[in-house]
């Protein structure tokens, strides 16, 4: 026998007249997904915002070469293409994609992890993987960043690739920016939250405000009778 009061949960104890409270099922963590063109800065953004907000930022594995002053386990975890395939084969990637010729996928594992301990997990992927876990997980919150103006994007990866020529030469530049038009693109059909990055402050605190404004909404929604 059960008894239902307003937000609380009871059940009949052994003894005939006590009530007792019921254990609250262990609230699940959300997912929160940041896009946006490469040299926008998202990366920093999302830094940051784990950071304030004390939530998992989740590290994505790829197969391309390590950059100056990346560490492994920090910025990305970087494996073989062979790896990379294994993790496919046995379904250990929540979504992976192809970007200008390199690998980059999510570990499924340290994302559930932290979801089943009611944190909220942010997911730095581009489109593609972004449609892939939104399947998965239809109440993700999606952020997708934008650069101020396209010339403004074409300095920074630009600027970008003159202090990382080993992995940014001119002709991937140039790559960078013709694919930027058509995430860009996409991101108004598939986001619900679009930041200008004009101010990286400014930037991660809107960020802040979509993530704090969803998680209330969503919590103020759970404690309706």
């Amino acid at each position: 026998m059960q008894i239902v009061y307003r937000h609380l949960r009871f059940a009949i104890c052994d003894s005939p007249f006590a009530i007792c409270k019921m254990p609250e099922a262990k609230k699940k963590g959300k997912v929160v997904i940041v896009s946006g063109p490469s040299g926008v800065g998202k990366s920093t953004i999302c830094r940051e915002v784990a950071k304030r907000l004390n939530i998992y930022l989740s590290v994505s594995v790829t197969t391309r070469p390590r950059g100056p002053g990346e560490t492994h386990g920090r910025d990305y975890w970087f494996i073989s293409e062979r790896e990379f395939a294994e993790r496919i084969k046995a379904g250990q990637l929540l979504e992976y994609a192809e970007v200008f010729g390199h690998l980059y996928g999510t570990p499924k594992d340290k994302v559930e992890q932290q979801l089943s301990a009611g944190k909220t997990v942010i997911l730095e992927i581009d489109v593609q993987g972004a449609k892939q876990v939104k399947a998965i997980y239809p109440d993700a919150i999606t952020i997708f960043i934008l650069p101020t103006t396209q010339k403004e994007l074409a300095r920074r990866i630009l600027a970008k690739r003159l202090t990382d020529r080993g992995r940014d030469q001119a002709v991937f530049a140039e790559k960078r920016l013709e694919e930027a038009g058509a995430e860009i693109a996409a991101a108004w059909q598939y986001y619900e939250n679009m930041v200008i990055n004009e101010d990286l402050q400014q930037a991660v605190n809107e960020v802040v405000q979509i993530i704090q404004g969803a998680l209330f909404t969503e919590g103020s929604r759970n404690e309706d009778p």
